[in-house]
Parts: structure tokens; C-alpha cells; sequence
């Protein structure tokens, strides 16, 4: 018994390990686009004043006040866009997450796929992947928190990520 639940204890903590660290081998590789932002930059980005008028504004640093991590990794080179999918793929298979949405237009093909929090629009990570068509960027996009989803749409605009009408159509499909 002592040795099953050592085992267990183990295989949760490698998970753990490894969510925090799936994609992280693609930040600084060539041919690899990265944005990184962690939980200390958003907790200096949400003491920004605002104007009270500025309801979107007001959204946006409430948003921001629940987000951990932004990772977002961008590329063109076919081999990495071949890792990058094959990552992705086993990550979502380990990771409990649940999708959102899926899109197939002219060979672009996203998913966006949840892991949800307290509620069905709660959301405690968030991952997209946009397997680029022909001369279009390949798009690994993960958001770690806890936020609602329909808020995305503001963090979209006021950060213009990747993808974002991708996003916006999921929260509006969740609501």
C-alpha cells in the first residue's frame, strides 16, 4: 500500500512538473516567435490606474488580476510546426483538458481546448493551436489562471494576440 500511493504522490507531481514546463523548450529556439508572461507582470500590468469611465479598461485589469501565465509560441519552420503539434497532442492527452471549439477553414485548422474551474464558464487553463496553412504561422497559445471566458475577448483586444478572433468566437460559443 506504502509503495502505491508513493507511485501516486510521484505521478502527480511529475504532471505537475510538467504542465508548468510542456512548451517551455520552444522559448529562445530559432525559427520560434515567444511570448512569455508571468504572474508578476500581470499583478504590475493591474495596478494601473484607470479611469473610472473606461468600463473595457476596468475589464481588462480585472481580467488580468486572474491570469498566472501567457505562453505563446509562433512559427513558420515546418519541423518545429511538426514538434509543436506533436506536443500539444500529448499534452492535451495528459493534461484533462476538454474542447471548446474546434475550426477547419482552407487548411487552417485551430482547437482550442479547456480545463474548467467551479463553473462551466470558469476556466483554469486555457490552450490553443492553430496548425498554420500554407505560409501562415503556426500558433501555441497557453493561458493559466482563473477566469471566466467570456472575458477573453477583452484580453484578446488590449493584447492582440495571435489567434485572438479565434478566441473571441470560443467565449462567445461558451456564454
Amino acid at each position: 500500500m506504502k509503495n502505491f500511493i508513493i507511485t501516486l504522490v510521484f505521478a502527480f507531481v511529475t504532471t505537475t512538473f510538467y504542465a508548468q514546463g510542456a512548451f517551455d523548450k520552444y522559448d529562445g529556439q530559432d525559427d520560434v516567435t515567444s511570448v512569455i508572461v508571468n504572474k508578476k507582470m500581470f499583478d504590475l500590468m493591474s495596478k494601473v490606474k484607470v479611469d473610472a469611465s473606461d468600463k473595457e479598461m476596468q475589464q481588462y485589469i480585472s481580467l488580468i488580476k486572474k491570469l498566472d501565465y501567457l505562453k505563446v509560441f509562433t512559427t513558420k519552420n515546418p519541423k518545429v510546426e511538426a514538434d509543436m503539434k506533436a506536443s500539444a497532442d500529448k499534452y492535451v492527452k495528459t493534461a484533462g483538458l476538454e474542447e471548446l471549439m474546434r475550426v477547419n477553414d482552407s487548411g487552417r485548422n485551430v482547437k482550442i481546448l479547456v480545463k474548467s474551474g467551479a463553473s462551466d464558464s470558469q476556466v483554469k487553463e486555457l490552450l490553443m493551436f492553430i496548425d498554420g496553412a500554407k505560409n501562415e504561422e503556426t500558433v501555441l497559445l497557453s493561458l493559466t489562471g482563473n477566469f471566466d471566458i467570456n472575458e477573453i475577448s477583452v484580453l484578446t483586444d488590449k493584447m492582440q494576440l495571435p489567434g485572438g478572433t479565434d478566441l473571441k468566437k470560443a467565449s462567445k460559443s461558451r456564454k
